[in-house]
């Protein structure tokens, strides 16, 4: 593909190239399960996780269309499309990947720190996500109580929990390259937030002040 054609605008937003790359991440579980087969609760458990999260990310926009017309809704090219389809499709299933060819049986204690961290992690990110939706629906300005009063970014916390729940029970070490290449996209994300929040809103520095970025107590 050349340079023009992979520039070219496509009748699509980046959230629709995201959401085919959720697709992507759900089929590419379901290959992992037929050709490397399900042999021991790892995988039963990664799946269950792993591709309910992916249907709740296409379900959220249907129960809450106003959110839909709020992210992402940047027109995409042939590039970012095929882009989001190697990232968010492909590189996201990773930790699959290994959990379908770790050979060892998952641990009891492997299950009991995932599934909360899991639950938690979801429940933080759609809580903050719903709470500012209704904020900002009612004419709030700046969000901080609720959910944001432990973080400026506690979405992005929930769903580095979350992602970081599919590394643990996948139990391989490469598997943490998600979480931790998750958490180096998030980061230049939040300072560029945190620029425009100042400039939009005058409390924004009192906020800042009393609480982090994104790691209660440390960052």
């Amino acid at each position: 593909m050349t340079a023009d054609a992979a520039a070219k605008t496509l009748p699509l937003t980046q959230l629709d190239a995201i959401n085919l790359a959720k697709v992507l991440t759900i089929l590419l579980l379901i290959v992992y399960a037929f050709i490397w087969g399900i042999s021991d609760w790892r995988q039963v458990l990664y799946l269950a996780l792993h591709i309910t999260y992916c249907v709740w990310w296409l379900l959220e926009q249907w129960l809450f269309p106003t959110r839909r017309q709020q992210i992402f809704q940047e027109p995409t090219t042939w590039g970012s499309l095929i882009g989001a389809l190697l990232v968010v499709g492909g590189l996201y299933s990773l930790p699959g990947y290994f959990a379908f060819t770790n050979p060892h049986p998952l641990s009891l204690w492997v299950a009991a720190i995932a599934v909360p961290l899991y639950t938690l992690g979801s429940l933080v990110n759609a809580t903050a996500d719903v709470q500012k939706l209704t904020a900002k629906q009612q004419g709030a300005g700046l969000v901080q109580d609720g959910a944001w009063r432990i973080a400026q970014n506690i979405n992005y916390l929930g769903d580095l929990m979350r992602y970081l729940s599919f590394s643990i029970v996948a139990g391989a070490l490469w598997a943490y390259l998600l979480p931790v290449g998750i958490l180096l996209l998030y980061i230049p994300r939040i300072l560029a937030k945190e620029t425009r929040m100042q400039e939009k809103y005058p409390d924004y520095a009192a906020y800042r002040d009393q609480t982090k970025r994104l790691l209660p107590g440390l960052w």
